[in-house]
């Protein structure tokens, strides 16, 4: 084998090992690695719109599925907090349609329920903002709070 030979072969190892490597980090620093779970975790709720870090608009939906637990009367509390963690907009998401049952909404159940929210933060407000998710929590006891928060940034 020629070193010219020899240095292509290395050459490709190593473009190979730094592609490998890029697609390790990107998969390490993933969406999910900015999410906070407060008493909670992906199996009480999954949030499929907005994404962890994504950039929004000052109106936006926030659409996901949460176990029935979750609600109360087929809602749940949202807020918006600005860089300091002040109260941007509080908001709520709502249980979505389901074809099986009579009124066309089941949350009193426990699996999975769609639900989408409407936000629309402040009309002077553009820069990082940690979107909250709240457990209905209507008996009040900080026992049967949880959470979910990530971060994302409202800009247009």
């Amino acid at each position: 084998m020629t070193l010219h030979s020899k240095n292509k072969i290395l050459f490709a190892v190593i473009l190979v090992a730094i592609l490998v490597g890029g697609i390790l980090l990107l998969a390490k620093s993933s969406s999910t690695e900015k999410i906070i779970y407060t008493k909670a975790s992906p199996d009480l709720i999954v949030v499929d719109l907005p994404t962890p870090g994504a950039v929004t608009g000052k109106e936006f939906s926030v659409i996901g599925r949460a176990r029935g637990m979750w609600f109360f009367e087929a809602s749940f509390p949202m807020e918006l907090l600005d860089k300091d963690g002040k109260v941007l907009v509080n908001s709520y998401a709502q249980a979505q349609g389901d074809p099986a049952s009579p009124d066309g909404v089941n949350w009193m159940t426990e699996d999975f329920v769609p639900f989408k929210g409407e936000m629309k933060a402040p009309e002077s407000y553009i820069g990082p903002a940690i979107l909250v998710l709240r457990k209905d929590n209507a008996s009040g006891l900080p026992e049967h709070d949880a959470s979910i928060s990530f971060p994302i940034t409202v800009e247009y």
